[in-house]
């Protein structure tokens, strides 16, 4: 059975007047590299234990010691499968209701096989961190996709607290968590996956909070002497700071790309200071919202996108957009109030659209950096910065649904559809290059 045959079958099947299509297969306005690639995709679960790991959400940390417990991680894994009839994967999550209303329970349609057979080893690895109390069944508009296209995605469940309900000092146990559980996931997944992954080809992606984790376990270290120092309990951001015998835990090693989606860790609580962000040497892909009120744009992607100057960097920004630029659609059962809808939709850009320019750049940077794919940096390095900008005088005769093909006397961005490629700006910096807009 054919990937297209699965796909079909899973959309007859999810024919009803609220149904969708799977997040992760695009539009037919989606720029050319986000379409599906040729792999059918499984997905299983795993669970991971991270032994004696700090509490922060018991008690009354003020002056007590943080007590310890057993982290267990889920992680959910999308991988490229043996065509079979298995069953099409729905996943489930809820996100926090506007206070004081409980959680909003959801379900996000997918193509993948649970439990199908894997196929294929030595398959570069993609490692994925959500937002702040996201969940990975939002994202995967992204983790099916990819694995389609020959990659093994492992997301993982963060379990983040309720940020509404608790002290600023437990609000603040991600910018611990986070980097510790991507750099534990990693190696765990390097001993459980064995031949299926290639241990020296590794990606990390993360949306916001996921943004800030994966650039700091992808090799930013955390300022010892910023303000973040002090926003966790018992010290235990500083054990892991730049200097710190810790430090050295919260890398992943084998990190061949970075991509970080609306990142946290700017502005005047900024997490790396400019020698943290020097510190980055592998490719580095931000996307971010121009208007985004929740991270900043000029003091998160762009500040970031300026300070790591040792790494070959591309900075995508969607004109007007705000946060929302790292989500599904919104389902169904989250449109029924502004709160709800709000963690998934942007208020200006249609977020299918969003997901398929993303996955369209993810694809083509992943393909240069863990592959090798260098006839794919013709899709990164476009001949002119603002979208807006580009024209294409197309053949007669040529399909209005066709790909600028790029190359001399195209400015139009490659890959793009004819009136399709706006209010997007692609900047690309080498390392030791400075940004020529300050």
């Amino acid at each position: 059975m054919t990937l297209r045959a699965i796909l079909m079958g899973a959309m007859m099947a999810l024919a009803s007047p609220l149904a969708a299509n799977p997040p992760s297969v695009p539009g037919v306005d989606a720029p050319e590299l986000a379409a599906l690639g040729s792999d059918a995709v499984g997905y299983r679960t795993l669970n991971f234990v991270h032994r004696q790991q700090p509490d922060f959400q018991a008690g009354e940390l003020t002056s007590a010691p943080v007590p310890l417990k057993d982290r267990t991680l889920v992680v959910s894994l999308w991988y490229p499968a043996a065509a079979t009839d298995a069953p099409r994967a729905t996943y489930k999550a809820s996100f926090w209701g506007e206070p004081p209303k409980p959680p909003v329970a959801y379900t996000v349609p997918g193509l993948a096989g649970r439990d199908a057979p894997a196929v294929g080893s030595n398959r570069p690895l993609v490692i994925v961190s959500h937002g702040y109390s996201n969940a990975p069944a939002a994202m995967s508009w992204l983790t099916e996709n990819l694995a389609s296209k020959g990659y093994v995605v492992a997301a993982i469940h963060h379990e983040d607290p309720n940020p509404y309900v608790i002290s600023a000092d437990k609000r603040a146990a991600p910018n611990y968590h986070r980097p510790q559980d991507i750099a534990f996931v990693a190696a765990a997944l390097k001993a459980s996956l064995g031949a299926q992954i290639d241990p020296d080809r590794i990606a990390l992606i993360g949306f916001s909070q996921g943004g800030y984790g994966v650039i700091t376990a992808g090799g930013a270290s955390l300022d010892p002497d910023g303000p973040n120092m002090s926003l966790v309990a018992g010290g235990y951001l500083r054990r892991i700071a730049r200097g710190a015998a810790k430090a050295a835990d919260i890398r992943v090693p084998g990190v061949k790309a970075i991509v970080a989606l609306a990142p946290a860790g700017g502005g005047p609580v900024g997490a790396w200071g400019a020698a943290g962000l020097a510190e980055i040497s592998a490719p580095l892909l931000l996307i971010a919202g121009e208007f985004d009120a929740t991270v900043g744009y000029n003091r998160a992607a762009k500040a970031f996108f300026e300070g790591a100057v040792n790494s070959e960097r591309t900075l995508l920004t969607f004109k007007q957009a705000g946060h929302a630029i790292g989500l599904n659609p919104a389902p169904p059962e989250m449109r029924g109030g502004l709160w709800d809808l709000d963690w998934f939709a942007d208020p200006v850009w249609r977020t299918d659209r969003v997901n398929a320019i993303n996955l369209h750049f993810i694809t083509a940077f992943l393909d240069v950096h863990l592959r090798g794919k260098m006839e794919r940096r013709s899709y990164l390095q476009v001949p002119v910065e603002r979208a807006n900008d580009g024209t294409w005088d197309a053949p007669a005769g040529t399909p209005w649904q066709a790909y600028s093909p790029g190359g001399p006397g195209v400015s139009l961005w490659k890959g793009f559809q004819r009136g399709h490629a706006r209010g997007l700006e692609l900047r690309h910096l080498q390392p030791g290059e400075s940004d020529r807009h300050e």
